[in-house]
């Protein structure tokens, strides 16, 4: 087998065979076919796309590149829920919990953010104590005790993704759909999800601009996890504007412990509740998505939500007296109300700008080896389709830096205000189970 035959063969719009897949991932890993010849196939493939049969083979020849995890250890159907990126996108942080309250098991592996905001672990890092750096032993024993851990994402998990990755973007194929979809589902997969729950968004701050992109998208990857037998759905939900109102690892942490009291805002409640659904129908813990909603509003209600959060915190270290005393989390030294230089409603906040003002003020990333500031961040007191009068505050920045100026400017810059009554965007815009 040659690679410049599987090159040629792929640029004439023919279907590859899982051999010839399996060849190419292999020898890429290996070293043994050069950037040159993989820079090649990415864009055959991003010209001429792939069959949902070629889409599976990719994946799983990306998943036995490197190491795998069995969760057979732990009792109950495993339900994983990836979430495409966003600004403010703090569901983990409430979905964990409320979903372990009702017993599904959520042994979640999670990555450090690079952008606008931390990701996951970074979020919870904020939490005084708290550990990710636990073996897989640990992880297995806290969620057959708890229901739910979070640890580390594995070093030579997916290692052939890692490789493509790095190629694509260097490349002009990084927007392929086969190729992210496949780079998605393979870490899901190799983390040994039985079910994966799919939050793809959609926006402004979203790597899918338009809803059809990200249906595209949402398909493929449902179609992948169907393919190898994982029972796989995915939810499209608006990135135009940021999800809740924290941008932030800290200020997102408070806003979790306040959406699991039932008293979060009303756009990541929903979100979480509809993610939540479907993994405790997935998990077989409900006939019905009526039924499992119903269930996750009473865990939320009568505070079990709540207290598997303290207890999913204290087996992992952190001090769960932060859900009583939040001042016991990292705090900014200083906070400046932006205000409105007019008075209406508003129209738009763009979110990746937004996003991009706190990362600047360091609750993001911008290279690897930036080190995130967990204090930092943004507050917002309003969001589209809401009215302002002039001078009133929009936002509420957090910062350490007392020289903020062109954070404000990037602010101002991307949120619109107009006369007219304006509907705030549709959060769920689609739900795709097959």
């Amino acid at each position: 087998m040659r690679m410049v035959d599987i090159i040629e063969k792929k640029r004439d719009g023919y279907e590859l065979t899982e051999e010839e897949i399996q060849f190419f991932i292999n020898g890429y890993t290996e070293g043994t076919i050069p950037d040159y010849q993989a820079s090649a196939l990415c864009m055959a493939i991003y010209f001429n796309g792939m069959t949902d049969e070629e889409r599976a083979y990719i994946t799983m020849a990306i998943v036995h590149s490197g190491e795998t995890i069995d969760l057979a250890a732990i009792s109950g159907i495993k339900v994983d829920k990836h979430s495409t990126g966003g600004v403010g996108d703090t569901t983990t942080l409430v979905l964990a919990p409320l979903v372990a309250s009702v017993g599904v098991p959520v042994a979640k592996m999670s990555g450090r953010g690079l952008g606008h905001t931390g990701g996951t672990i970074d979020k919870l890092e904020s939490v005084p104590g708290f550990n990710v750096e636990l073996d897989k032993q640990q992880f297995i024993n806290l969620v057959n005790k708890n229901h739910v851990a979070v640890m580390g994402q594995s070093g030579n998990l997916t290692p052939a993704d890692k490789q493509l990755y790095g190629l694509r973007d260097v490349t002009a194929t990084v927007n392929s759909i086969p190729l992210i979809a496949s780079s998605i589902m393979s870490k899901k997969i190799a983390a040994g999800a039985d079910a994966i729950v799919l939050d793809v968004k959609t926006g402004a701050g979203a790597f899918m601009k338009s809803t059809e992109e990200a249906q595209k998208l949402a398909k493929a990857m449902v179609d992948i996890g169907n393919q190898v037998n994982r029972h796989t759905m995915a939810v499209i939900s608006d990135m135009s504007q940021p999800l809740g109102r924290a941008i932030g690892n800290a200020l997102e942490v408070k806003e979790a412990i306040d959406t699991l009291r039932g008293e979060g805002p009303e756009d990541l409640t929903e979100l979480c509740l509809t993610l939540g659904s479907q993994m405790v129908v997935l998990a077989k813990k409900a006939d019905t998505l009526d039924q499992a909603k119903q269930m996750l509003e009473q865990s939320m209600e009568n505070d079990l939500a709540l207290e598997k959060f303290r207890n999913f915190l204290r087996a992992q270290g952190g001090d769960d007296a932060v859900i009583d005393d939040q001042s016991r989390l990292p705090q900014a030294a200083n906070r400046v109300s932006l205000l409105a230089k007019e008075s209406g409603y508003i129209q738009e906040m763009v979110a990746d700008e937004i996003g991009t003002a706190a990362m600047m003020l360091g609750a993001g990333r911008a290279t690897k080896e930036s080190i995130i500031d967990h204090a930092v961040g943004i507050f917002l007191h309003k969001k589209v389709g809401d009215y302002v009068e002039k001078d009133e505050p929009i936002l509420t920045i957090h910062a350490n830096d007392t020289s903020i100026e062109q954070v404000k400017e990037k602010l101002y810059s991307n949120i619109t205000i107009q006369p007219e009554r304006v509907d705030p965007p549709t959060l769920i815009q689609d739900i795709i189970t097959k």
